[in-house]
This record gives C-alpha cells, structure tokens and sequence, in this order.
C-alpha cells in the first residue's frame, strides 16, 4: 500500500475542495475493486458503495454510478439514454476517458465530461462512498452531493 495518496487521489482530493466537498480520501489498506472489498474496509453496507461502472453506449463513454448492490440493467439503461447497445467498456477504453484504472474510476476529474447516471438507490444512505481515482482510494459523500459533483442524472439503473 502507498503511504501517501497516490497522484491521481490528490487530483481528485482538489477537485473536491474547489466543489466545497466536505469528505476527505481514505487511502486503503487494501484495493477495493468490488463493493464487498471496499464496504469490509470502511465499514459500511455493500449498498452505500457507489460503484463505478464505465460502459461503451454506442461509442461514447457513459459512466453509471450504481449502489454496489445491484448489477447495471444494460438493456435498461440503453433504452434510458436512447442508444442502440451499452455494453461493459475495455480497460484502455475506461482509462482513455476517465485517466483512472478500473477498480479506481472517480465519478470526477475526467479529461473530458463523462455522461454519468447516478443509482437512485445511493439515496437511500446517509453515507455513499466512491472511488477516488485510484484503487487503495474512496471518498465520503451524499447522493446529493455526488449529483451536484458529476453534473450526473439520478436514474433506476438495476
């Protein structure tokens, strides 16, 4: 495990401040690349995990923020945003459009916006925890405030 966040945390720890989040990044123990590892590291139900999930929606990357206890309706999603196929994205892919590795995707500090759907299910915690750009790293937030960070659309995902 690093010993202090790694680059792509601290980029996110400063995007976070310029949006006056009130949570600071948890540099884990151990990677987190599910909800379960993560929700066993910061003590939390598996559901208040907003998982990170980047998908190829006919070419354009749409990331889908979804409570680590459900799994992405694709078919769903495709008909929500009214594209032909969303299908889960390659790892170059996911990096090209977030910076971030797989396991690690922030919902924020992409190079480029990033359609984002936001689980509505995540507002039924008081406590949501996302990625922070790398995968020893979460951050605290609320639904909300995890809306107004994104510029992301609450939607039924699962």
């Amino acid at each position: 495990m690093p010993e202090k966040l790694p680059p792509s945390a601290v980029h996110i720890a400063g995007i976070l401040r310029a949006h006056g989040a009130t949570g600071e990044i948890v540099l884990l123990e151990d990677a987190a690349p599910t909800a379960a590892t993560a929700a066993a590291q910061v003590g939390c139900e598996v559901g208040a995990i907003a998982n990170s999930l980047v998908f190829d929606a006919d070419g354009a990357p749409l990331l889908v923020l979804t409570s680590g206890a459900h799994r992405v309706d694709t078919g769903l999603v495709a008909s929500l945003i009214g594209v032909a196929k969303v299908r889960r994205a390659s790892p170059e892919f996911v990096r090209e459009h977030t910076g971030h590795p797989i396991g690690g995707v922030a919902p924020i500090g992409h190079p480029a916006p990033v359609r984002t759907l936001i689980d509505t299910w995540l507002g039924k915690h008081p406590v949501v925890w996302a990625a922070a750009g790398h995968p020893h790293t979460v951050f605290p937030t609320t639904f909300d405030e995890l809306v107004a960070l994104t510029g992301g659309t609450p939607a039924d995902v699962a």
